[in-house]
């Protein structure tokens, strides 16, 4: 009996990705209402995670998505902790200020794209490491500052403590929600298949017309303001501002973390990292500097036996998709044989398009 070939389907929604998009929205209903119910400690628990998310996303966008490699990140978070002090200390309402702030992180990152977007590789790597050191050296320098020393947030102590928990909380939750939704619009439309293309080969991508600079400079300035909003809100939940926490590499290397672990150029993967990086620093958080060699370890580990992270690796051998941003052609099996059945890796094969 001769087999007839199937022509191989080519899809981006799923069952599942449905069901998960029905999902996430419950969820984020639940996470709405959570402060009524929730301990004081669980919403600046939870606060903190919504900011990790923010981070992990944000640096994946940038990394996984467009191929733009930073561990200078830490400088938007910085300043948008600064821009916060500064516009509430000149008057403005202090949770106003905390999106203003980004506002102005995002606009400052755009002249910045001018001359950063023009290295390459590690030079683009280092060069971000270097703007955030001397970032910092310069907000030392303000009186209000105080150099090392540091200032607060006080004008966040005229409100009740309680309200000014929840109210912090819904900021973080509504700035998460909208970062990811702009982030997952721009990835499944063209200017996701743009940015995809520049990552795999920026020299082909322009023989196809696709603008270079311009897209690279989009994800730049995004990613530059939704860790600006990152750092005003740890502001917040903090009050204290210093320096020296704000600019420290280890934003940076925390958000690598969690993107290598739960799996780079996947947009599940990033949720999936901040969360795990949120549990771990939870349960370990208090034992000081082996918490921090234990990271160090496992991202290592990752790199070594699951370099796609923990999605990753589930995506390719199970075709699990939640969260699709991109196209996946599916090989099915021939039509007149029966015994032919896909196999997960031939079911998850996959090439993210248009």
């Amino acid at each position: 009996m001769s087999a007839v070939l199937n022509d191989p389907v080519i899809e981006r929604g799923t069952s599942a990705s449905r069901i998960s998009a029905i999902a996430v929205v419950v969820i984020i209903a639940l996470l709405g209402i959570a402060p009524h119910f929730l301990s004081a400690g669980a919403v600046d628990r939870l606060t903190a995670l919504f900011i990790y998310v923010i981070l992990a996303a944000m640096w994946n966008a940038l990394a996984g998505f467009g191929g733009l490699v930073s561990v200078g990140q830490q400088v938007f978070f910085g300043l948008g902790a600064y821009f916060a002090i500064r516009l509430a200390d000149a008057g403005l309402n202090p949770f106003a200020s905390l999106f203003v702030s980004a506002i102005i992180v995002g606009a400052i990152s755009w002249p910045m794209s001018l001359f950063m977007l023009k290295l390459k590789n590690g030079e683009f790597a280092i060069g971000m490491w270097v703007i955030a050191a001397l970032t910092h050296l310069l907000v030392n320098l303000d009186r209000l500052v105080q150099g090392e020393t540091g200032t607060s947030l006080i004008s966040l102590n005229v409100y009740d403590a309680g309200v000014r928990r929840a109210t912090i909380y819904w900021l973080a939750l509504a700035a998460m929600t909208a970062l990811l939704a702009t982030l997952f619009s721009l990835l499944r439309g063209s200017t996701g298949a743009a940015i995809r293309a520049i990552r795999d080969n920026e020299e082909a991508a322009a023989s196809v017309g696709v603008r270079v600079t311009g897209t690279k400079r989009l994800l730049f300035v995004l990613a530059a303001f939704g860790i600006g909003m990152a750092g005003a809100l740890w502001l917040a939940t903090s009050i204290t501002f210093q320096p020296k926490t704000y600019f420290n590499v280890q934003w940076a290397a925390y958000m690598i973390f969690m993107v290598l672990v739960g799996g780079i150029g996947t947009f599940e993967g990033a949720i999936l990292g901040a969360l795990l990086f949120f549990l771990i620093e939870t349960w370990f958080g208090g034992t000081g500097v082996w918490y921090l060699i234990g990271l160090g370890a496992t991202a290592v580990l990752f790199s070594l036996f699951l370099p796609r992270g923990l999605w990753g690796t589930l995506e390719e051998r199970f075709g699990l998709r939640l969260l699709p941003v991109g196209y996946r052609v599916r090989l099915p099996a021939n039509a007149g044989d029966s015994d032919a059945t896909p196999s997960p890796q031939q079911a998850a094969t996959h090439s993210e398009k248009a």
